[in-house]
């Protein structure tokens, strides 16, 4: 038998389906364009989540001070700045600093891909000028608003907030 050991301050462990059965957890960004949250960290800054595209086209120019990790989990996207496509089963690091135009193809239906984003989305213009931001707590303020909207309550996020 092994014992795990935990410090009494440290938060509670996040375990979800990832991929919700109950639509009302997709937390609507842009017309045609959800986040799932799975994690939003308070503490540094961070948040971990899946966004879903049902539309093609441009969705963001943005850039981020910290790193970003994505996996895609279903169809495919790309950066207009980079001649690489992130398919089905892709793992995409993004270096902080760096401006991408994320588009999805006219071929694909739904898009999903899981991201854990270090920092915030700074979000600009085709010349780089800022037009806006996401943080950890405008995300949070966005499914504060979008649970207590469907029926799921406010309190629904505490689950994801660390």
């Amino acid at each position: 038998m092994s014992y795990v050991s935990v410090h009494p301050l440290s938060p509670p462990e996040i375990v979800t389906t990832a991929l919700p059965e109950d639509e009302r957890v997709w937390v609507p960004q842009a017309p045609n364009v959800w986040f799932r949250p799975l994690m939003l960290n308070t503490v540094q800054g961070g948040w971990c989540n899946l966004l879903r595209v049902r539309r093609s086209g441009i969705l963001s120019r943005h850039r981020h001070p910290g790193p970003v990790h994505g996996y895609v989990i279903k169809g495919k996207w790309r950066y207009l700045e980079h001649d690489w496509i992130a398919t089905e089963g892709s793992y995409v690091f993004e270096p902080p600093g760096e401006t991408h135009t994320l588009t999805v193809p006219d071929d694909v239906e739904e898009m999903i891909t899981f991201f854990n984003i270090s920092g915030c989305m700074y979000y600009v213009d085709e010349n780089g000028d800022h037009t806006g931001f996401e943080d950890v707590f405008t995300k949070i303020d966005m499914c504060i608003e979008h649970y207590r909207k469907v029926g799921l309550g406010e309190d629904f996020i505490k689950q994801f907030v660390r």
